[in-house]
């Protein structure tokens, strides 16, 4: 019996490899694909500094020479996780919020004056507009969107077998659009009784509202939005089940 993770590459491999030093087997199948879109770099602004809020805005474009122009400028993240890409990416004055894009908001208006122009590279799909958040404060908000999320449609042959060898023992979800990918490939793949009667565990109840929606009945959520807290919603789920 395996555990089926969602996660897009490359963090699905971060939680695989979690997993296993808890003694699970793992399946990985993301849900999502990482689309880069291309980085053009407007030389009549003036940057005070960067924001961010994913690793995977930095990821996208950390290859791209026209961030270069950006790298000598403060970068403030959303978390752990965005800060240690941004350095990996070249910039060397990093801020981590540690924690969610309220949290980023707040560090930017305690660490920056009134007036100070942001640029905020950002996926396609935003959970929060930072841009009106921000603005509303008096600073000025550039959006560079350097990547979209894609589903994927249809489950690749392992876990198909997966599927319908009854091998599942849960189901990791890290966001409401991979548990919507996750459902429409169930459908697409001719499964979505299997894989919906199957143990799910989700990173926050705005997640597990997507499986419900689509019927799932046995879903625990973790209690902060965050990895261990994951892991501990699957232990939760599995001594349920047993």
């Amino acid at each position: 019996m395996a555990i089926l993770v969602t996660r897009p590459y490359p963090d699905n491999e971060k939680t695989a490899q979690g997993l296993r030093a808890r003694g699970f087997d793992v399946l990985v199948s993301p849900a999502l694909r990482l689309e880069p879109l291309p980085f053009h770099y407007d030389t009549e602004v003036n940057y005070d500094a960067v924001i961010v809020t994913s690793a995977n805005a930095v990821r996208a474009v950390q290859d791209d020479p026209a961030l270069g122009p950006l790298h000598g400028l403060k970068l403030f993240a959303v978390g752990d996780a965005s800060a240690q890409m941004a350095r990996q990416a070249g910039f060397t004055n990093v801020v981590s919020a540690s924690g969610d894009g309220a949290a980023l908001r707040e560090a930017v208006t305690a660490g920056l004056k009134k007036g100070t122009t942001l640029c905020y590279l950002a996926g396609a799909d935003l959970g929060r507009d930072l841009t009106i958040e921000l603005g509303e404060r008096g600073y000025t908000v550039i959006t560079h969107t350097t990547y979209r999320m894609m589903p994927v449609p249809v489950f690749d042959d392992a876990a198909m077998t997966a599927f319908k060898t009854n091998s599942v023992d849960a189901v990791l979800h890290y966001s409401r659009r991979s548990a919507r990918s996750f459902v429409e490939a169930a459908q697409a793949s001719g499964i979505e009784i299997l894989a919906l009667a199957l143990r799910h565990v989700c990173i926050s109840e705005t997640v597990a509202s997507i499986l419900r929606e689509a019927g799932a009945g046995r879903i625990v959520v973790a209690r902060a939005p965050d990895e261990n807290a994951i892991f501990e919603a699957l232990d939760r789920a599995l001594g349920a089940a047993s």
